[in-house]
């Protein structure tokens, strides 16, 4: 119990330093990956090519992220990430004032609710959701990549003096 005490500290005080070093911080909880699936979808609209599937299955995939963080919470994550997409998409729709507070929502796992995380206290590095966000992109067209190159190994059959 102790070495976990430590652990948690430790990963607490990485975090706190992460923040520093950064000089940004962003809402946690789903906050970020719903704004930019929300953004990037609105995006995607406007493209009139093969690039707006692309776009659009990417900002599908962000979604994850929330509904991931819900069912490991055991709460209905069908239901918060809905929750927490029309509050994203309210103030990015909207210029009024009052709805600029609405860009910081997020899952509040406890209570099973949406809530501004910026004010809970909720906070994440910038730098390392950025980095997040590269590795995970890298990683898919890495294997979009590798795909392609089994996929484009000639049959045995097609090839010349082989039966």
């Amino acid at each position: 119990m102790t070495d976990e005490v430590e652990r948690s500290i430790h990963d607490s005080l990485c975090v706190v330093k992460r923040c520093l070093e950064s000089g940004f911080i962003v809402a946690g909880g789903g906050a970020v990956e719903s704004a930019l699936s929300i953004y990037l979808e609105d995006f995607a609209k406007t493209l009139g090519n093969k690039e707006q599937i692309a776009i659009a299955q990417f900002a599908e995939a962000l979604n994850i992220i929330p509904k991931q963080l819900a069912v490991n919470a055991a709460q209905d994550a069908a239901e918060l990430v809905s929750k927490l997409r029309v509050a994203h998409g309210t103030w990015q729709g909207n210029n009024d004032p009052k709805y600029q507070n609405l860009k910081y929502c997020g899952l509040d796992l406890t209570n099973g609710k949406v809530r501004n995380n910026l004010q809970a206290g909720v906070l994440e590095p910038m730098s390392i959701k950025v980095k997040a966000l590269k590795f995970a992109t890298e990683a898919a067209i890495t294997i979009l990549r590798i795909d392609d190159m089994i996929r484009l190994e000639p049959k045995k059959e097609d090839m010349p003096g082989r039966r």
